[in-house]
């Protein structure tokens, strides 16, 4: 068996970014940018205004207060999308609305709060009240205030925010190249196995590991393919992992221990290449990886847990290497084991974990349920993996534990 890092070390090493493509602005959301973003305008596109308001000389204003306004002549009503037809003069000024363009002479926006209409309502040739002085520049936004033309709003390697999106808006960008998602095929291997929509008989179990393998996939930013189930058979295995070329990753669930009717391992070795298929890891030892036709292939162990675990710390991380991403680990965070647990020496524990943080900014953590492999419900309700290193076997109470963060995205602080 070759340790987790090692395993980890061996697969990012076959694993590179997939090519661009061109996508929509909002499809952008979460991918990594391949290309500079240049801004082919200024934003703010011209001076506007921050406020509805009044647009004034601010010298006009400067002896205004509530006991004693300074009045002004209301020489234009500007609507936001309108031009301003009316320079302000001494003694002016215009009716403006939030985003519309500043006339000229104006320096400043007096906010409505602080002005009462008089004859006239406000409108053209009306007249206002100023209870508030201005200051040169106020409730104004500049030309080029955000982004200047021809300024790089956004760089090669970023992932695209939701504020990204309305970048790529603000600049024009109906489409950007990003690092496309990976296509992955998943495959469950067992005579014992029938669809979700199927009640199992005698002998025979939902495949459950094709559903939570896609979430996981799709969570991760890819795009599953269920392909379906594979018989324990040569023939019915090979027929669907020989599919691996068609898709940029494949995954499989069960069939890589050493049982009588296991024959992925036997597959992949005959059609493609094993670079290794046991990892000192718990859940999950027979972690089976390879290439079929140059596509990467995980083998996964067939209890819900095991694969889940398996995909975290081997999948995923390949996953967003193809998507372009730097941080291709879940974030960690320190944590005191909140009971005691006792393991096997010669192989890392991932156990699954509720971490909690406490008043004083301190995280302890306790396990989610039973440890079984075979169970799911643990792994609902864990929101970490607590990673419990080889060479030791008892954590007491009170041991300070590694934690992995299934709650964070990678790069989290």
């Amino acid at each position: 068996m070759i340790s987790v890092e090692e395993a980890q070390e061996q697969v990012l090493a076959r694993i590179g970014r997939l090519e661009p493509m061109p996508v929509t602005a909002l499809e952008a959301l979460g991918c990594v940018l391949a290309v500079d973003v240049v801004s082919d305008v200024d934003v703010s596109p011209f001076d506007n205004s921050a406020m509805d308001g009044y647009a004034v000389r601010a010298a006009d204003t400067q002896r205004a207060s509530e006991g004693n306004p300074v009045i002004l002549r209301v020489v234009d009503h500007i609507a936001a999308g309108a031009m301003p037809r009316a320079t302000v003069g001494r003694g002016e000024a215009s009716r403006i609305m939030t985003g519309a363009p500043v006339p000229g002479g104006a320096d400043a926006i007096v906010m409505v709060e602080h002005t009462i209409s008089l004859d006239g309502g406000g409108s053209t040739g009306g007249t206002v009240a100023i209870s508030k002085p201005a200051r040169d520049g106020d409730h104004i936004r500049l030309k080029g205030e955000d982004v200047r033309v021809g300024e790089t709003v956004m760089s090669a390697g970023e992932v695209v925010t939701a504020a990204g999106v309305g970048l790529l808006a603000a600049v024009g960008m109906t489409n950007v190249e990003v690092f496309r998602r990976p296509k992955v095929a998943i495959v469950s291997t067992g005579d014992e196995l029938v669809d979700i929509a199927t009640k199992p008989g005698p002998g025979k179990i939902r495949n459950s590991n094709s559903w939570s393998l896609a979430a996981q996939v799709e969570a991760a930013g890819g795009i599953p393919h269920i392909l379906g189930i594979a018989l324990d058979n040569e023939a019915d295995t090979r027929a669907l992992l020989s599919r691996a070329p068609d898709f940029d990753l494949m995954v499989t669930t069960g069939g890589v221990s050493m049982g009588d009717f296991d024959v992925v391992r036997d597959v992949l070795e005959d059609i493609g290449q094993m670079d290794f298929w046991k990892v000192a890891m718990r859940p999950g030892a027979p972690q089976t990886y390879g290439t079929i036709g140059g596509t990467p292939f995980f083998g996964l162990p067939g209890n819900p847990t095991s694969t889940m675990v398996g995909f975290e710390l081997f999948v995923r991380p390949s996953m967003r290497r193809m998507r372009g991403f730097a941080d291709l680990f879940r974030p960690l965070t320190q944590a005191i084991l909140g009971e005691a647990v006792r393991k096997k020496a010669d192989r890392r524990y991932f156990m699954r974990g509720r971490l909690v943080r406490g008043d004083d900014g301190a995280y302890s953590v306790t396990l989610s349920g039973a440890q079984s492999s075979a169970m799911l419900t643990a792994m609902h309700h864990a929101n970490c993996l607590i990673s419990l290193p080889e060479g030791e076997s008892a954590f007491s109470a009170g041991t300070e534990v590694t934690c992995i963060r299934l709650d964070m995205e990678e790069g989290t602080p």
